[in-house]
């Protein structure tokens, strides 16, 4: 399922809900469980877990499993866990949550963590703690995309409305084999191949009365009533509003028909360093322009430009003062270049990644080349809008599609708003006097 904002309503969620298990297995056996009877180590055991588990699922990132598609967005099943993670340092509220849960279960059987027949146990406790925290973080992620109100709550709503229509889909797919179910979900006897097998092709054909006589239906044919027939009082007012179910399968519907649309736009998205090669020809064309009206000679519109003269740095095309600058961060740079993104709630290889979709022999980063990729990121905002179809999608914050705001560059520069603007208008005089010459 897709919505907009969220990251871990996918396919990949399975596989992320494993790999945070075994990490956390693995992290269980270095840390001193006892402390969490002790409420006032709730805070060190958190980093220590946090810790343990990090360096856990880096030693995991290029299996099978941490390398596997984690969403439709890019996101390997790592980077997901990962920044995950790091959501729990940042909602400590949970880590408290899952601390209230061991102290019970060790109330009932002891230090259970010591057995290793225990481990189904902690996995489902470490389970039940990152999909609460999911939830939290999608619903987060999408106020924020969309403006609207969302709550945990809201997110399982969604998730147990596209999962009631893909079970629906299944059964309408194989009728024949589920004919009475069938019938009971279109509330009609079925004589022949019923329209609506041919007609339901997403969730958006997907009708409320539907949903309703199916959750209705499976306690009948699947021995366990459904979602809206429960007990709980969770899903109890939605079996009595088709027009609430209708408008929320509507939203996922029209998200995903619009996500899927952006999947097949690689012809007008363009290659990564467009962006850098389009600011290039612009400040090209810009400066030659004006030193051929400063010059005085009649200006010929058919006439071809010349390119710029090679720079002294630059070596059988290679931007030696550019790559020196942009050499490979090391660890810890790129372990506090990760932090910093964190909190920003950037993706947690943000710089690494907007480094390399530069085009590291373009004429504007050769020009830049003293400037940090913050600086130069606050140059295309200033010049080119937040928003630009050229730009790369390594630079965009993926929650707004747009680059970060200036005060998120700041803080990936560690500098004050006062001085990235002072350095992002040196740097376009910078361009705008060699454009001039």
């Amino acid at each position: 399922m897709r919505l907009p904002g969220t990251r871990y309503q996918e396919h990949g969620w399975e596989q992320v809900r494993k790999l945070l298990g075994l990490c956390s297995l693995q992290a269980f056996r270095q840390i001193e469980m006892h402390q969490m009877l002790d409420p006032e180590r709730h805070a060190a055991l958190l980093d220590a877990y946090t810790d343990a588990v990090a360096a856990s699922l880096r030693a995991n990132a290029r299996t099978a499993r941490g390398a596997a598609e984690g969403n439709s967005y890019g996101e390997s099943v790592y980077e997901l866990s990962l920044g995950l993670l790091y959501e729990l340092q940042a909602q400590p509220a949970y880590w408290t949550a899952f601390m209230a849960a061991m102290a019970v279960e060790h109330a009932r059987s002891g230090a259970f963590w010591h057995d290793a027949a225990a481990e189904g146990v902690l996995r489902k406790k470490v389970n039940d703690m990152y999909a609460t925290l999911r939830d939290k973080v999608d619903a987060d992620n999408y106020i924020v995309a969309t403006g609207r109100d969302c709550s945990p709550n809201k997110i399982y709503t969604y998730r147990m409305l596209d999962t009631a229509y893909r079970e629906i889909a299944d059964l309408f797919a194989a009728w024949e084999q589920n004919a009475a179910q069938v019938g009971a979900i279109l509330g009609r006897s079925l004589a022949g191949t019923p329209i609506e097998v041919r007609q339901m092709k997403s969730i958006s054909g997907c009708k409320a009365e539907w949903i309703i006589r199916w959750s209705a239906s499976q306690e009948q044919f699947a021995g366990a009533p459904g979602p809206l027939h429960t007990k709980s009082k969770r899903f109890a007012s939605l079996k009595n509003s088709p027009d609430r179910i209708a408008a929320l399968l509507e939203e996922i519907g029209d998200y995903e028909t619009l996500s899927a649309n952006m999947d097949s736009a690689e012809e007008w998205q363009g290659d990564a360093g467009e962006a850098a090669l389009w600011l290039e020809d612009y400040w090209r064309v810009l400066g030659e322009s004006e030193h051929a009206e400063a010059s005085g000679p009649p200006h010929d519109d058919d006439r071809i430009l010349a390119a710029p003269e090679p720079d002294p740095h630059e070596e059988d095309g290679i931007d030696t003062a550019a790559a020196s600058d942009d050499a490979a961060p090391s660890e810890a740079e790129l372990a506090a270049e990760q932090s910093r993104a964190a909190e920003l709630s950037l993706p947690l290889r943000y710089l690494e990644l907007a480094r390399a979709a530069q085009e590291a022999g373009s004429w504007a980063v050769r020009i830049l080349r003293d400037e940090s990729l913050p600086i130069r990121l606050a140059v295309y905002q200033k010049l080119l809008g937040a928003a630009d179809d050229s730009y790369p999608d390594a630079w965009l914050d993926p929650v707004t599609g747009e680059l970060p705001t200036l005060q998120q560059l700041a803080a990936l520069d560690q500098i004050s708003m006062p001085t990235l603007r002072k350095r992002r208008n040196e740097a376009i005089a910078k361009l705008q006097a060699v454009g001039a010459r």
